[in-house]
């Protein structure tokens, strides 16, 4: 279940793996085009071209059938898929990896304020991200705000790169005396593992960039110009980049026995080494519909994807599970054009020096797009 960058990895290494006059492997998804996600914090300062995405066609591997719709319900007692418009589909082995749905509507104000331009672009979705690069060349001055919702979400490094390249970009524009430049998150800090923080913190407060803690996003009022918090604060904003807030597929949300064991029931429950369910031993699930304590990000989807086909190989022959997933993720935090720190991590500690450098840069800027077509997505991985 799910085309993303974890099921698309996932169906394509299993297809490689087990015996195609064996086993069939599907793979559903109500979308058909896959983008490159990475892109979308990078198209508004012209750092890669609009063209970042592919039809599905071009990236599952031969003998992968995809069922292009939409999941309702998951019975794992039955082991029945529904499906909204298509029959019900029977499996004897799944993986989910239905990411994370975005909601602009869970956040009065915002879909109102995106839609009739009122200087509000959540650069999570694409249409938002193209339209910020034009809103950005015609920004003179005033507030830049970039707020995070209260839920989790995918690569929550995001907000900060789009904060740190936008303010480097009114400096090349030589507009930055005229900007005053804001990002908010309701929690301590704007970054969460260690030494990458503090690092970000020294380039931060080295370029006025100004970080507010603990603010939680009740709502916008678009004519006034105004995000307003759930404690009072109003926050003041001439151009505006919200991160949607996020959530679980309703096929797993609305009741799915797959997320009982969560806390708020929202993700599929599963053994954070082994990414095998909780309960239902057919099951994997992996990316950002589960609920290991890992950051979401691709490149945790990417090592979670090899642990999947692996542990479900043995399976299907009836050997022990002994892939195991160690909470790897990586984020490439880029703070300028030109410059960028790696920040990699697992469940135990971090992993990479906090170090900004042009060869950071080029890796992620030039070198993992091509990485991710075509050698990621086809189930192949050529770097350690």
């Amino acid at each position: 279940m799910g085309s993303g960058s974890g099921g698309t990895m996932a169906a394509n290494i299993l297809r490689r793996k087990l015996d195609s006059k064996a086993v069939e492997v599907t793979v559903i998804d109500k979308r058909t085009e896959h983008y490159y996600q990475p892109s979308f914090y990078l198209i508004p300062f012209g750092y890669l071209e609009p063209e970042q995405s592919r039809h599905i066609d071009e990236l599952l591997k031969s003998g992968v059938e995809f069922v292009n719709d939409a999941v309702t319900e998951i019975d794992p007692d039955e082991r029945t898929v529904t499906l909204a418009e298509g029959d019900d589909l029977e499996y004897d082995y799944l993986v989910v990896a239905t990411g994370h749905r975005l909601d602009p509507s869970a956040t009065p104000g915002l879909v109102e304020a995106w839609q009739e331009g009122d200087d509000v672009y959540p650069f999570y979705h694409y249409d938002a991200a193209l339209e910020l690069r034009e809103a950005l060349e015609n920004f003179d001055g005033g507030t830049f705000l970039v707020t995070q919702p209260d839920t989790p979400i995918k690569c929550p490094g995001a907000p900060l790169k789009l904060t740190m390249l936008a303010e480097d970009y009114f400096r090349r524009r030589g507009i930055r005396d005229d900007v005053e430049v804001i990002m908010t998150r309701n929690a301590e800090h704007h970054f969460g593992v260690q030494p990458y923080r503090d690092a970000l913190y020294e380039i931060w407060d080295d370029r006025d960039i100004e970080f507010k803690s603990n603010v939680s996003v009740d709502r916008i009022d678009p004519d006034a110009g105004v995000v307003h918090s759930a404690d009072g604060e109003q926050i003041e904003y001439d151009l505006y980049a919200p991160v949607t807030p996020q959530f679980g597929q309703e096929a797993i949300t609305d009741g799915s026995p797959l997320a009982d064991g969560s806390e708020d029931g929202e993700y599929v429950t599963i053994d954070q080494h082994t990414c095998q369910h909780d309960e239902y031993d057919e099951i994997f699930a992996l990316g950002d519909c589960e609920n290991a304590p890992h950051s979401k990000t691709a490149a945790a989807a990417r090592k979670q994807a090899h642990v999947v086909a692996d542990n479900l190989e043995a399976l299907v022959e009836d050997k022990p599970l002994r892939a195991n997933y160690d909470g790897y993720a990586a984020c490439p935090l880029l703070t300028e054009k030109g410059k960028a720190m790696i920040a990699e991590f697992d469940y135990e500690d971090s992993i990479s020096a906090p170090v900004e450098s042009k060869l950071n840069w080029i890796m992620d800027v030039n070198v993992l797009p091509t990485v991710y077509w075509d050698a990621w997505m086809k189930g192949y991985d050529p770097l350690p």
